[in-house]
């Protein structure tokens, strides 16, 4: 049976009783505290804020872009040591901090699935991964580059999961590979009412990104006033940053579209092999384009995103799991959050691995553990495997669940006379107990139930024919990709319109490198 509804444009998607709906976030209850760890005390995150401000003022960073470059040096930055490099006074940067926006709303297509963060239950929120060229099909798990059938899938799980709140377009194969990221935003958007994380290739992409952003927002103007993608800007370490990424700034601007601040050193390659140094460059980096952010898009929200890897020095391999890499993770979360009150966004999920496997399994725990305890407000790279190069939508229900538990976890418990059932605990008989407890029977559905991971006793489990939470993470993936509705989330009209700028794109991005010009 089949059904209209509307979205927030106004036009109506089919819906069908069959299909596995969307999911809301779940929330915390009011009161909640967040329990917080971290290796730096007040003193130190200060001392590393000093030593920012030091390399950004006395250094400088390169930019490749010479209307920004123009634009900074007329707003008070100094020419540093050779051409490119610009350096930002102190005062310039302490301005700049102090008028960035400290709250960001990721809207939805439709207002259940809006993100304001900092969240008001202060938790967080998890996004899927991102970049990813292959891709692990949960039928056989057997391995294939990344293409627009396995974006199809990847929404449709990402759509069933209560602790994902945006997804990331991968990179896909079987399109032209300079409009890719055209290929794969264009399809993700059209097949999901959540927030959707834009990733551009190349400078000449930005502005079809946005427009199409913007068909499925309902137009310019409903794409400012719900801004249902953001977009990453990434520094290119140490201390540069590229024309394109530069571009991005200038358009989130115009589109007033959020923006994710990336960072992405390597210790011992682009990045001194030291923790403090390597969240000293992700920190600068990011402070540096919060800067460029506020001189070339003024009142742009910018999400701090320092993405933190280290090299294996025996095999020059970049690892995200690496003990290294989790201590520099939560450095730069607490140096971001705490030295200057930004959202902040890093690695929560992923590993090093190339396999859904128990290796895996506990390096994303312990990582997501790292970052949650201080205090990042989204956990990215759910489902990514092999050092966020691989999807995996089975992967991707079991950090869902990892996800859910870390949320608890952090949930500081109450201390509360109620909470600690005193009068009862002081009156138990000898040989007593609490299942009959009032206090019991009104707080057990309060305890966070398993959505796959197994609570079984041997003989259940032997029954079974020894069912793991793998086999229930990609049943659960399965189900979610046959139940998705064929038609997506958009008006016919708004994927013709998609479909004809991303025709326009292949035409004119690819002549433009085969030596034509191309604007749109």
């Amino acid at each position: 049976m089949e059904h209209t509804q509307p979205d927030r444009t106004g036009k109506r998607s089919r819906v069908t009783r069959a299909s596995h709906p969307a999911t809301a976030f779940r929330q915390e209850p009011p009161g909640f505290a967040r329990a917080v760890f971290g290796f730096l005390s007040d003193a130190e995150v200060e001392g590393l804020k000093a030593r920012v401000e030091d390399i950004l003022a006395d250094y400088g960073v390169a930019i490749l872009h010479p209307q920004a470059h123009e634009r900074l040096l007329a707003a008070g930055a100094q020419p540093g040591r050779d051409a490119n490099r610009i350096r930002l006074p102190r005062g310039l940067i302490r301005e700049a901090m102090a008028a960035t926006p400290k709250a960001v709303r990721l809207g939805g297509r439709e207002s259940r699935f809006d993100i304001d963060l900092p969240r008001a239950d202060k938790g967080f929120i998890l996004r899927t991964g991102t970049g990813a060229h292959g891709y692990v099909n949960p039928r056989d798990a057997s391995y294939r580059n990344m293409d627009l059938e396995a974006v199809n899938e990847i929404a449709a799980v990402a759509n069933t999961l209560e602790e994902v709140g945006f997804i990331a377009h991968p990179f896909v194969h079987g399109v032209p590979e300079k409009t890719a990221d055209i290929h794969s935003f264009g399809r993700l958007v059209s097949r999901t009412a959540k927030h959707v994380w834009m990733q551009p290739y190349q400078w000449e992409n930005v502005d079809y990104l946005m427009k199409i952003a913007a068909i499925a927002a309902g137009g310019e103007a409903a794409l400012r006033a719900n801004p249902i993608t953001s977009c990453i800007t990434c520094s290119f370490t140490p201390l540069e940053f590229k024309f394109m990424d530069t571009q991005v700034i200038l358009k989130a601007g115009e589109y007033g579209v959020p923006l994710h601040a990336c960072s992405l050193p390597s210790a011992g390659g682009t990045a001194p092999l030291s923790v403090a140094s390597m969240a000293i460059m992700a920190a600068a980096e990011i402070v540096g384009m919060t800067v460029m952010a506020h001189i070339l898009a003024p009142g742009t929200p910018v999400i701090a995103t320092p993405l933190m890897f280290t090299l294996d020095m025996r095999t020059g391999s970049a690892l995200q799991s690496c003990v290294e890499s989790l201590q520099a993770a939560s450095f730069s979360v607490q140096l971001l959050k705490r030295g200057w009150g930004l959202v902040a966004h890093t690695y929560g999920s992923g590993s090093d691995t190339p396999d859904v496997d128990v290796q895996g399994m506990a390096e994303r725990a312990l990582l997501a553990q790292v970052v949650a305890l201080a205090g990042a407000d989204i956990l990215g790279g759910i489902g990514q495997l092999e050092c966020a190069t691989v999807f995996s939508p089975v992967q991707a229900v079991l950090d869902n669940e990892i996800g859910a538990m870390m949320r608890r976890f952090i949930r500081k418990p109450s201390l509360e006379a109620e909470a600690l059932n005193w009068d009862e605990m002081m009156q138990v008989r000898t040989g007593g107990h609490f299942l009959d407890s009032a206090h019991t029977i009104a707080t057990c559905r309060d305890q966070l139930s398993p959505r796959v991971f197994r609570r079984q006793g041997r003989d259940d489990y032997e029954r079974s024919g020894r069912r793991t939470a793998f086999d229930e993470a990609r049943e659960a993936a399965l189900t979610a990709i046959a139940t998705a509705p064929e038609a997506g989330v958009l008006s016919e009209e708004q994927n013709r319109e998609i479909a004809a700028l991303a025709a326009h794109a292949d035409v004119h991005i690819v002549a433009a490198y085969a030596g034509a010009v191309s604007v749109i």
